[in-house]
């Protein structure tokens, strides 16, 4: 076992993270490191040798015990709640309680079962997921605001002035009617940005190319194509959201990408890409292009791309813009690789097969 104990050892003082090593059949701490001992403001002699529910509230002992043992049936386990739905903490010397997201692995040593355990300090966290929280509150206040409150006065004085320019018919009139319409579309993206402000609460198993399909039908295209690549690729994803992420990619791909543009979509490792074959968006821009009101074409209402940076945002993906083979705006999509205790492991790889559409 000592030659174990020194491979784990080693792996401990190397990680960046707060890592124990627990014996479970005693339930006592082998090992930790450094970053745990400043995490809990103990020395590692002091939590070298002392039971595991030390470091946790006394009063959840039994529901530790409980996910520790389901992490030894299980292989493995990520955990930030306690069976009862409680948030997951350790003690610190002073019994300042941090929350935590624990990423437990069970390894054998000799014969006996022990955790090796990541634990990651997720106060900051969820103090984002509250101001997240805050924040979806405001946007639907402002929603209903729109909606309501705005909305109804515009239809009324909307449906005037349409009578008005069917009677007369002056040409200032109907300048007006444009304004309304125009009026009405930054209302309804508006509507749409305030309701991607929200996370996304569930997802289940999507194809890639059906999903791009039906965004694709639903936006006018003229004579632009898509192109879908790796036809047989499914994501995690809320299907709605999604497909409402591809129609804003696509209008914004007609409306800067020129006449007869295509646009392509196609699957990356972890995740996936919408490119073009139009006049792309220039480096100095691509940080710019997710801000609200941003738009360089004279009709654009600015919001298309910050509604598809909310939806990424909602699902935990990250989004990279740069440039395609052809020279123009590629976006990839892509999740957050996880951070898992495992001490080996591989990337699956992926193939796509092309095909067009008009």
């Amino acid at each position: 076992m000592e030659h174990a104990r020194q491979k784990y050892s080693t792996l401990i003082d190397a990680a960046p993270d707060a890592i124990f090593l627990v014996d479970m059949e005693q339930g006592r701490i082998l090992e930790a490191n450094s970053r745990a001992a400043d995490l809990l403001e103990r020395p590692v002699e002091d939590l070298v040798g002392s039971p595991v529910t030390d470091v946790h509230p006394p009063e959840k002992a039994d529901q530790y015990r409980a996910r520790f043992e389901q992490t030894v049936e299980e292989e493995s386990l990520k955990f930030s709640s306690l069976p009862d739905d409680s948030q997951v903490y350790l003690v610190t010397s002073d019994g300042e309680r941090i929350p935590v997201e624990i990423h437990a692995q069970a390894v054998e040593l000799d014969g006996t079962f022990c955790l090796y355990e990541i634990v990651r300090n997720i106060s900051d966290q969820l103090a984002r997921e509250r101001e997240l929280e805050r924040q979806n509150e405001q946007l639907e206040q402002f929603a209903s605001v729109v909606s309501h409150d705005l909305r109804n006065p515009l239809n009324i004085a909307q449906g005037r002035v349409e009578m008005a320019a069917k009677e007369t018919g002056n040409e200032h009139l109907a300048e007006a009617e444009n304004a309304f319409d125009r009026m009405d579309e930054l209302i309804d993206d508006l509507l749409e940005l305030a309701k991607q402000g929200q996370s996304v609460a569930a997802t289940e198993s999507v194809a890639l190319a059906h999903v791009a399909r039906r965004a694709w039908d639903a936006v006018e295209t003229d004579d632009a194509t898509l192109s879908v690549e790796s036809t047989n690729t499914s994501i995690s994803a809320d299907g709605s959201r999604l497909c409402e992420l591809f129609e804003n990619l696509f209008r914004n791909a007609v409306d800067h990408g020129g006449n007869g543009v295509t646009v392509t979509v196609g699957a990356l490792s972890t995740g996936f890409y919408v490119e073009d074959d139009g006049a792309g968006i220039p480096p100095e821009e691509r940080d710019a292009v997710f801000e609200s009101g941003y738009s360089t074409a004279a009709e654009g209402t600015g919001f298309g791309l910050t509604i598809v940076h909310r939806i990424a945002n909602g699902h935990g993906w990250n989004i990279s813009v740069t440039e395609s083979d052809t020279g123009g705006a590629r976006f990839e999509f892509a999740d957050e690789p996880p951070r898992t205790p495992t001490i080996d492991g591989a990337a699956a790889g992926t193939y796509s097969e092309s095909e067009e559409r008009e």
